[in-house]
């Protein structure tokens, strides 16, 4: 079987929610970072064998949004593309199934990625198809309505969101509001740190945004992290849940990015003057209960671990990303691990952002960046999965 190589991991900033890139689509971003990859690694288009894409929140305004980003950044059009969803582990998994096509033969290049636009998210009915002749008709937030509906009600209940499950987690863990707080202010400190000391400038693309009087401004920094997160600015937050510990300073964000990378065969880089950056190694998904959903990646670096007799020891980064700061603290308890000068050192999802379908993407980025930084060899990247699962993948450093 041949090995999938990791080429130029590249990404956007990230930006709020309504903030800077609020007024890009996610087709058109994705196309940006597409653009920007095929540009840096001098890729001949007409090599690229298929282009995968996730989305966590696609909609009819850019139907499988890797076609149509592919096509919007002008590659050939007999390149194909697919999207996928895998909910927040979307993005990692579609660098997992290019690697697998590159692995098996089925392709040779392939352009992985995805994008999220939160901030164009559109709100929709289910009662208008066949018309609402009587009363009212319901509108629906597709960002809300998306969590609840993540597992079946007739199974599962009313789970009202993802903080709810972050909350169990809080009680079956033990994790305190003082604790979940003082994680957030050590993501955001790494964070602060990280740009002011330009460890994302290999991976970024600035995005040329659109303002007012068909002026444009240069987007080049992630917008959420926060310089000033102290134990007192995120004390003085009130939880969002009567009694709970999630507040909006120890959670994630909602955001707009795209991130890609090319995935190549071991056999194709010289005669395509492609440097790899990392060897995708390794790979496993598991369920867990969707009430308690971050805690996946406690049973998903299990399955890994058992399959490939790898364990804790091999590994010199972690990237667990950040959708809660309790749910991250259940997990390094659940794991029975906890090593913070291996763990999220950038920062992640509460500082850096979670736009659902880049995340994977954003992460694989900062970890080749780091680990070669570091001089590493192997790095974990893992993520919790509205609706219950978790994802696990384990790259090698190349160079």
């Amino acid at each position: 079987m041949r090995r999938a190589a990791i080429v130029q991991p590249v990404r956007t900033p990230v930006g709020k929610f309504q903030g800077a890139l609020s007024a890009i689509p996610a087709g058109e971003l994705g196309a940006i970072v597409i653009k920007a990859l095929v540009e840096r690694t001098k890729i001949d288009p007409e090599r690229i064998d298929d282009v995968v894409f996730a989305q966590g929140y696609a909609n009819g305004e850019a139907p499988c949004v890797a076609r149509w980003s592919a096509l919007a950044a002008d590659l050939p059009l007999r390149v194909p593309g697919y999207q996928l969803d895998r909910r927040c582990g979307s993005g990692l998994q579609s660098i997992i199934d290019a690697a697998m096509m590159v692995q098996t033969g089925a392709a040779d290049v392939v352009i992985a990625g995805g994008v999220e636009s939160m901030s164009n998210v559109e709100h929709y009915s289910t009662d208008m198809r066949k018309g609402s002749r009587m009363g009212e008709t319901v509108m629906y937030d597709r960002l809300s309505r998306g969590r609840v509906m993540s597992q079946p009600i007739a199974r599962f209940g009313i789970i009202t969101g993802m903080i709810e499950t972050a909350e169990n987690l809080a009680k079956d863990y033990g994790i305190t509001r003082e604790q979940a707080d003082e994680y957030a202010v050590m993501s955001h400190k790494r964070a602060t740190a990280a740009w002011a000391e330009k460890r994302f400038a290999d991976e970024l693309v600035p995005v040329s945004v659109p303002k007012k009087r068909g002026e444009t401004e240069l987007f080049a920094e992630d917008e959420g992290y926060r310089a000033d997160a102290s134990m007192q600015t995120l004390g003085a937050l009130k939880p969002i849940e009567k009694n709970g510990i999630v507040t909006a300073g120890n959670a994630s964000q909602q955001n707009d990015a795209a991130a890609a990378c090319l995935v190549v065969a071991e056999d194709k880089l010289e005669e395509l003057s492609l440097q790899p950056r990392a060897w995708f190694h390794s790979w496993a998904a598991a369920g867990c209960d969707p009430s308690r959903m971050g805690i996946g990646p406690v049973p998903a670096v299990e399955r890994l671990f058992k399959r490939t007799g790898l364990g804790w020891k091999d590994i010199d980064l972690v990237e667990l990303n950040e959708a809660f700061a309790p749910q991250v603290l259940a997990v390094l308890k659940g794991w029975g691990w906890d090593d913070r000068d291996k763990l999220n050192v950038n920062g992640s999802g509460i500082s850096l952002g979670h736009p659902i379908g880049a995340t994977g993407g954003r992460i694989l980025a900062n970890l080749v960046n780091e680990l070669e930084r570091r001089g590493g060899r192997y790095g974990l990247e893992t993520m919790c999965i509205g609706g219950g699962q978790g994802l696990a993948a384990v790259f090698e450093r190349a160079t």
